[in-house]
C-alpha cells in the first residue's frame, strides 16, 4: 500500500503549534490530517496555525475537516488559522463563507501574494452546467445520441 501523498510537519511552542501540510488533502489523506490536528488539542495546544504553502490540492473533505477542527478548537478555548491557502482552496473558502478560517498574515516587507478572489467585491460567478428542476439536475446542453459533439 503506497503512502498517502501528504506530509505533515508539526512544530510546537508552548500552547501554540505550527502545522505545515505538504501535498494533497483529499478523502484519502484527511484522516491523517484530522488526527494530527486533534492530537494538538489533546496535547494542550490552544492555537493552531496551519501553513498551506506547499499544498498542491485540497478538496471539500479537507475544507470540511478544517471547519470541524476550527469548531472543536474554539470549543476548547483555542483558535485555528489557515495561512497561505492554494488558489482553489481560497476559492472554496470564499464560496462557502468560511473566511473565519483564515488567520491574519504576518507583516512582510513588500507585496504579499494572496489569491485575488479573497479580495473580490462581488462573488465569483460560477460556470453553470445545469439548472435544478424538481430536485433533479438537468444538463444545460443535451447529449447527442450515438457519439460526442
Amino acid at each position: 500500500m503506497p503512502l498517502p501523498p501528504l506530509n505533515i510537519y508539526r512544530h510546537d511552542r508552548r500552547t501554540r503549534a505550527l502545522i505545515t501540510l505538504a501535498g494533497e488533502i483529499d478523502l484519502e489523506t484527511v484522516p491523517l490530517m484530522r488526527t494530527t490536528l486533534e492530537r494538538c488539542l489533546r496535547d494542550g495546544v490552544r492555537t493552531i496555525d496551519v501553513d498551506l504553502t506547499p499544498v498542491t490540492f485540497c478538496d471539500c473533505s479537507g475544507l470540511n475537516a478544517f471547519v470541524e477542527t476550527f469548531l472543536r478548537t474554539a470549543a476548547a478555548g483555542g483558535a485555528l488559522h489557515l495561512h497561505y491557502p492554494p488558489p482553489m482552496l481560497a476559492w472554496m473558502i470564499e464560496l462557502t463563507g468560511s473566511g473565519f478560517l483564515l488567520g491574519d498574515l504576518p507583516a512582510v516587507p513588500g507585496p504579499v501574494s494572496r489569491p485575488a478572489v479573497l479580495f473580490a467585491a462581488a462573488p465569483v460567478p460560477l460556470p453553470v452546467a445545469g439548472f435544478e428542476t424538481s430536485h433533479r439536475l438537468v444538463p444545460a446542453v443535451s447529449a447527442v445520441s450515438g457519439g460526442v459533439l
